[in-house]
């Protein structure tokens, strides 16, 4: 007989030969030390959890900060106030010589302000957070293309102005019924072309060589080579998560709503509206750009948003799904506000209504600050960020009922989420993803950045479809 099954017997014998009060005595007593040792473990995600998640969808609207948004949501870290609706702060009119306070606007256009990497340097102001009206009254006016990030939408400087569920009650319900995120910081302080850069890679850069990674540098503003007139199929060199997720043979798509985009090629000041298609490089469609899409045969995986509804209706969803707008219903100034939010609505609301629901989680953001006040100082990571905080919603049948998430986060978070559901935890790390670059960070595992894990519980039934009109 094995040595260990004789001492397992002995002890039984042992306590069979106890009284009964004594053995009630010696149970009690193994039951505090088992609670102790337990107390001593908090309970923590653990990675079986994710298993119940099968798609990932992160749809990216345009420019809007979050005390924009959500600078008046209960419980969130909002615009500071001394009492309901009273402003505790102010920002410089240099124009009108006065201090201009956070004011509720319920103008569905708005114009916003410049958003450069210099536009948020001066915005920061050194951690006061009061170059917001300069900037906007500053800015170009009357451009031929509103849309430039040089540009103010409108003559009207409205950075100061916010919303609330009277003008954005959809965005409102969701942040109320799931989970709100009010330290998503934009990963780059910059305009959108390096915030879907950075959406999809974790890295803005600009290459001197198609197809060479290790020719590509740090370009916060203006990540295209010059004489490359459009992001042509490998200008993008570095190493993208698509490269991971083709490696990994796990399913994606990019999916662009096709019609005009907002903001210049080239950094300019000046252009006409620009068609978007989903086979042509664009400033939110960069994936054609990138060397690994077309080395792996992907680029038929970007495709109209048209497929995104033709593949929820066949149960074809695929693990990884981009969703990117057109200038219509992007909400980027001077858009609608209300076509966005009946967009994004209409979007959330074809997921809830497939069989893909009950494995989903989405995510769902805006690219940049847009120029609009925010009072919050981004933490300083590296030279690229990050950037204003911009609103961050979790919605999903897992997602925390009513929960406010208070971490750091940036669209760094949804990769390193995507990496650990479905790589393991691979990370697009130069000394271990089999295809090294030169990023200066590994974004996913900065120190200060959270986890997205928070935002969820999987103890809990998978939730009904919380289904709204798309038109209030």
């Amino acid at each position: 007989m094995p040595p260990r099954q004789i001492a397992g017997d002995r002890r039984v014998a042992r306590i069979a030969a106890l009284s009964r009060r004594q053995r009630r005595i010696a149970l009690a007593m193994s039951a505090v030390v088992l609670t102790a040792a337990c107390a001593q473990v908090p309970a923590a995600p653990q990675p079986h959890d994710l298993r119940a998640l099968h798609h990932i969808v992160i749809i990216m609207q345009e420019n809007r900060s979050f005390d924009h948004y959500f600078g008046t949501f209960p419980g969130a870290d909002g615009i500071p106030m001394r009492s309901p609706g009273v402003p505790a702060v102010c920002v410089p009119d240099p124009a009108a010589h006065t201090c201009l306070a956070p004011y509720h606007d319920t103008s569905d256009v708005n114009g916003g302000g410049p958003h450069w990497s210099g536009d948020a340097l001066a915005d920061l102001n050194g951690g006061r957070m009061d170059g917001f009206v300069g900037q906007a009254e500053r800015a170009v006016s009357g451009c031929q293309n509103l849309d430039d990030p040089s540009c103010r939408g409108t003559r009207v400087t409205d950075v100061m102005g916010y919303h609330d569920a009277r003008e954005i009650p959809n965005y409102w319900a969701y942040a109320r019924t799931f989970v709100l995120q009010d330290r998503l910081f934009e990963p780059n302080a910059s305009w959108s072309l390096p915030a879907h850069l950075f959406m999809v890679s974790a890295w803005s850069a600009r290459c001197t060589t198609l197809d060479d990674p290790m020719s590509c540098a740090n370009a916060l503003d203006d990540p295209l080579k010059s004489d490359f007139l459009v992001p042509s199929s490998g200008a993008y060199a570095w190493t993208d998560l698509t490269y991971l997720l083709h490696k990994a043979g796990v399913s994606w798509k990019y999916y662009v709503a096709e019609g005009s985009e907002p903001d210049c090629d080239d950094d300019g000041m000046r252009c006409t509206d620009k068609p978007q298609t989903a086979g042509t490089p664009s400033i939110w469609n960069p994936l054609p750009g990138f060397s690994t899409v077309r080395q792996d045969g992907e680029l038929g995986n970007v495709q109209p948003v048209d497929s995104f509804y033709v593949d929820l209706r066949r149960g074809r969803l695929p693990a990884i799904a981009w969703i990117v707008p057109n200038g219509r219903v992007s909400e980027h100034p001077p858009a609608s506000i209300e076509e966005g939010q009946a967009y994004v609505t209409g979007l959330i609301n074809s997921i809830m209504r497939s069989s893909a629901w009950s494995s989903t989680a989405i995510f769902l953001a805006w690219d940049d600050w847009g120029g609009f006040y925010d009072h919050v100082v981004p933490p300083k990571l590296d030279g690229n960020g990050y950037g204003f905080r911009v609103p961050g919603l979790v919605i999903s049948p897992y997602a925390r009922r009513g929960y406010i998430d208070h971490q750091t986060l940036s669209f760094d978070a949804y990769a390193k989420f995507i990496e650990d559901v479905f790589l393991g935890g691979q990370r697009l790390d130069p000394r271990t993803d089999g295809r090294p670059d030169l990023r200066p960070t590994v974004r996913e595992a900065a120190p200060a950045l959270g986890d997205l894990r928070a935002d969820f519980d999987f103890s809990q039934p998978p939730r009904p479809p919380f289904l709204l009109p798309e038109r209030s």
